[in-house]
């Protein structure tokens, strides 16, 4: 028999909890999830759970996140929802904003610039890895397999090379599928009404509006995995608009992997990067309230939402170009990395990552602790 509903005080706690312990992405998050829920205290059945998967994952945007939301507006309604989903990425947005000025300060230790050079050497390889795990599920599910792989092909070569244009090829290829099924003019309205907002947005200058275009794509344009956000955000981060230099860019990714909760916490640091405290809280708040706004206004139509052709055909086309992506980043990830000695790390890490199937957290405190050793050992570190 069911428990009786918890009330907020209790959601506060349990979430938090989770957002606290929940290292090691999203199949951590769904299983803690799942363990408070579903098999501890009986709020959700196991049937439901697993329809609330599916139905996160069809969503842009973190869905981890937008389960964890999903599930405390279950058992709590819009405002366990709020409180729930605060507990779940608090913990994680603080401890990234502390290392963010631990890492990305002006000048700092030498073992410290040593262990975000050996941990961001790494991210290359997680980026592959990350990609790589999300080819069997979306191949198995692939409506036509040879536009499955065209798709992945065009998200790799943009994932590489578009930069800040990245978004436009994902939505490009959702969109191409829709029309290949004869949905095009269902979905016409929708894209004619949102490009006046997108250009305005991405045409901004330097300062908060764009911080806020970038955290904009990956809470909401995001398709593919959390991983997708690293060439979202690396083209306007590093390239356009200069908050941060390569080397801290892989710092900042580095750090989103190894602290709890979900990976889109990477976005704070960036912020934090281009304009400080103020500008992380407004890029976690900008890239998590699409997840608010998703369950909130969407959680009675997921059972729509799972039937929708419409829906179905455009993750068909942007899925697959969004896993091409993130493998694609690690091109130009890899060919960031400034030191001899940075290229030995990222062979270690992709050996750790994909043949010894280590853990993502586990090879990056590894890297980061080989760099760390290195820069004390007077090995050139960036900059040094």
């Amino acid at each position: 028999m069911a428990e009786r509903g918890p009330g907020l005080g209790e959601i506060a706690k349990a979430w938090g909890r989770i957002g606290c312990l929940g290292f090691g992405g999203p199949p951590a998050h769904i299983a803690l999830l799942r363990q408070l829920c579903v098999e501890r205290r009986g709020w959700i059945t196991a049937h439901e759970f697993e329809d609330a998967i599916a139905a996160c994952n069809l969503l842009p945007g973190p869905a981890s996140t937008q389960l964890a939301i999903f599930c405390a507006w279950r058992v709590g309604g819009w405002r366990g929802a709020l409180v729930g989903g605060l507990g779940f990425v608090g913990p994680g947005f603080v401890a990234i904003v502390a290392l963010a000025a631990l890492f990305l300060a002006g000048s700092p230790p030498v073992w410290v610039r040593g262990a975000g050079a050996g941990a961001g050497a790494a991210v290359a390889a997680v980026a592959v890895q990350a990609g790589v795990a999300l080819v069997p599920a979306s191949w198995a599910r692939a409506f036509a397999p040879r536009r499955w792989v065209a798709y992945a092909a065009i998200g790799g070569v943009a994932g590489a090379l578009a930069g800040a244009f990245l978004v436009l090829v994902l939505l490009a290829c959702g969109l191409a599928e829709i029309a290949l099924r004869r949905l095009w003019r269902a979905r016409r309205g929708l894209g004619a009404q949102a490009w006046p907002l997108l250009a305005a947005l991405a045409a901004a200058p330097a300062g908060l509006g764009a911080l806020a275009w970038t955290a904009f794509k990956v809470g909401a344009l995001s398709y593919g995995g959390g991983f997708v956000i690293v060439p979202l955000m690396q083209g306007d981060a590093v390239h356009r608009y200069h908050w941060m230099t390569s080397a801290q860019f892989l710092n900042a990714v580095a750090l989103g992997q190894v602290t709890p909760g979900p990976v889109v916490h990477t976005v704070s640091a960036v912020g934090y990067a281009a304009h400080g405290l103020g500008g992380a809280a407004l890029a976690a708040a900008v890239a998590f309230l699409p997840s608010f706004a998703f369950v909130l206004l969407g959680a009675r139509h997921f059972d729509q939402l799972r039937r929708s052709p419409a829906v179905l055909a455009f993750l068909d086309g942007a899925g697959p170009a969004a896993i091409g992506a993130i493998v694609g980043s690690a091109i130009p990830l890899a060919l960031t990395l400034p030191e001899p000695w940075q290229a030995a790390v990222l062979a270690a890490a992709a050996a750790s990552l994909l043949l010894a199937r280590r853990g993502v957290v586990t090879t990056l405190v590894a890297a980061g602790a080989a760099g760390a050793l290195l820069g004390l050992l007077g090995a050139g570190v960036p900059g040094g």
